[in-house]
C-alpha cells in the first residue's frame, strides 16, 4: 500500500538549498553524539528477543510497557542482564569519560578518517584493504579486551565484516570480500553499520551519496543487503534538509518514501518496506506491526525472505533483512521525535542497537549538539575513544567531537566542490540541484 506522501523522482529536481557550513558542523557533532546515545542504548537490550525458532528461544518480545523495567539476558548472557543498565533505559557516557566506540560508530570513523587522510571522495579498493588492516584487530591476536564467549580475542568484528576482513589478511580486495562466492555472510547486517555517514558528504545529492559508498557497501555486502545500506545512505543524504529544524512525519514519510524508490521492485526490502508502511498507515500499533512482521518473515517466509530455512545461529538474528524491517518500524511509530524513535528501536527486538543507532545519528543529526542537549537537558561528554574497538589513531584514540565534525563538514566540502554541484558564498553551500521535499 503506498504512502500518501508521493514520493519524488530519483532524479535531482531543480531545486538549490542553502546550507551553513557553521551549521552543518553542529549537525555533523549532532551524529555523532547521537549515534553514541542510541548506539549505548539499544546495546541494553541487543539480542534480548529474536523470537521463538530454532534452537534460541526468548519468549515474548518487549512492548512499550517494558521501558523502564528490568532488562532481561541476551541469547549469550546466560541469563545475566546488560552491565551497562540494570533497567531498559538511556545510556550516557559519564561527563568526564568519552563515549566508547562500537561497530556501529568504529567502521564509519575509521572510512571518514581515510577520505580526510587521503584527501579524496572515493576510496579505492587499496585503500579501504590498508586502512582495514592497519585499524582493525584480528582475532587471533591479542587484544586489550580480553576473550568472548568461544575464547576468541574480542576484535569487535562480526559475521561479514569478520569474513570481509580474514579475505583482506589473505590477500582480497573489495569488492570481492563481500561477494557470496567469497563471503557466506554477505547479507548480514554489517553494511548497515558501516556506511550510513556516506550520506551526509553528499548533502542531499544521494546520488553521487551512493557513489562513495558503493565500493564500502559491497566491501561487506552483495544483493539485498547491499540495497538496504543504500537506503539508509540515501536517507542520510536527504535529511540534510533539515538541518537545525523541527521535523514532523510528513518529512519522515517524504524521506522514507524517497529511499524506498531506490529499492529494486522484486527484492524483498522493497517488499518489507510496502508491508510495514500499510500497517502503519492502517493504525497498528508498533507492537503489532512487530509481531507481524515476524510472523510474516521469520515464520512464515514471505516475500522471498528465506533466512529461517537455512537453519542459522539465533535464526540469521544479525541478518540485514529482518532488521530492516524492525528498522523501519521505529522510524515510522517515532514520528521523528528522536527519544520516541530510539525507544522503540530498543525494544523492538533482534540486533536492535543498530535500528537505534542508524536513527539515533540521523536524528541527532538534525537536532545538532545543540538540541539533543535541549531534549534531554543536560550536557554530554564530548570526546569519543575509537580506541575501544580500534587502533592506531592519534592520541590515544581520545578524538574531540568537534573535530570529528569538522572532519565531516571538510568531506563534504571536497565532495560537493570535486563534483561542481556548489556554489561557495561567504560560510554557506548553495547546492545546486538539490533532492528536497517539494
Amino acid at each position: 500500500m503506498p504512502s500518501t506522501i508521493k514520493p519524488i523522482s530519483t532524479h535531482a529536481q531543480s531545486n538549490e538549498l542553502v546550507i551553513s557550513k557553521t551549521n552543518y558542523e553542529q549537525s555533523m557533532y549532532g551524529f555523532w553524539l547521537g549515534q553514541s546515545i542510541a548506539n549505548w542504548t539499544g546495546l541494553v537490550t541487543e539480542m534480548d528477543k529474536i523470537g521463538n525458532l530454532g534452537e534460541i528461544k526468548t519468549g515474548k518480545f518487549y512492548t512499550s510497557e517494558d521501558w523502564g523495567k528490568p532488562d532481561q539476558a541476551s541469547i549469550w548472557g546466560q541469563g545475566i542482564p546488560s552491565d551497562l543498565s540494570e533497567t531498559i533505559d538511556f545510556v550516557f557516557a559519564k561527563n568526564n569519560e568519552p563515549w566508547g566506540s562500537d561497530d556501529d560508530t568504529d567502521i564509519e570513523f575509521i572510512y571518514q578518517t581515510l577520505l580526510e587522510q587521503h584527501q579524496t571522495t572515493e576510496l579505492s579498493a587499496e585503500q579501504i584493504r590498508e586502512g582495514w588492516l592497519k585499524h582493525i584487530y584480528s582475532s587471533d591476536e591479542i587484544t586489550p579486551y580480553g576473550k568472548d564467549p568461544e575464547g576468541d580475542n574480542e576484535n569487535y568484528l562480526w559475521v561479514s565484516n569478520q569474513a570481509a576482513h580474514n579475505l583482506m589478511r589473505n590477500g582480497m580486495l573489495p569488492p570481492f570480500t563481500g561477494l557470496p562466492e567469497n563471503n557466506p555472510h554477505f547479507d548480514m547486517i554489517d553494511a548497515q553499520l558501516t556506511t550510513e555517514v556516506f550520506g551526509f558528504f553528499a548533502p542531499a545529492k544521494p546520488d553521487i551519496a551512493l557513489r562513495l559508498a558503493n565500493l564500502p557497501i559491497r566491501t561487506v555486502a552483495f544483493g539485498e543487503a547491499a540495497s538496504i545500506a543504500e537506503f539508509y545512505v540515501v536517507m542520510y543524504s536527504l535529511a540534510a534538509r533539515y538541518t537545525g529544524q523541527t521535523i514532523d512525519m510528513s518529512d519522515i514519510l517524504w524521506m522514507a518514501d524517497t529511499a524506498r524508490t531506490y529499492l529494486p521492485d522484486g527484492q524483498y526490502p522493497a517488499k518489507m518496506y510496502d508491508f510495514v508502511l500499510s500497517k502503519y498507515l492502517q493504525g497498528n500499533t508498533w507492537e503489532q506491526v512487530r509481531d507481524a512482521v515476524y510472523q510474516r518473515y521469520q515464520v512464515e517466509e514471505s516475500d522471498g525472505y528465506k533466512i529461517t530455512s537455512r537453519n542459522l545461529y539465533c535464526n540469521g538474528c544479525f541478518a540485514a533483512g529482518i532488521n530492516f524491517a524492525s528498522s523501519l518500524i521505529s522510524l515510522f511509530y517515532g514520528e521523528g521525535d528522536y527519544k520516541k524513535t530510539v525507544k522503540i528501536a530498543t525494544l523492538a527486538g533482534w540486533d536492535s542497537d543498530n535500528p537505534a543507532a542508524t536513527w539515533g545519528g540521523m536524528l541527532g543529526f538534525i537536532l545538532g549538539k545543540e538540541g539533543l542537549e535541549k531534549i534531554f537537558d543536560r550536557s554530554f561528554s564530548s570526546t569519543f575513544n575509537i580506541h575501544r574497538t580500534r587502533r592506531n589513531f592519534q592520541n590515544d584514540g581520545i578524538i574531540p567531537l568537534d573535530e570529528m565534525a569538522a572532519t565531516g563538514v571538510s568531506i563534504a566540502d571536497r565532495v560537493l566542490r570535486t563534483n561542481h554541484v556548489v556554489d561557495i558564498k561567504s560560510d554557506s553551500w548553495y547546492i545546486k540541484d538539490a533532492v528536497v521535499k517539494p
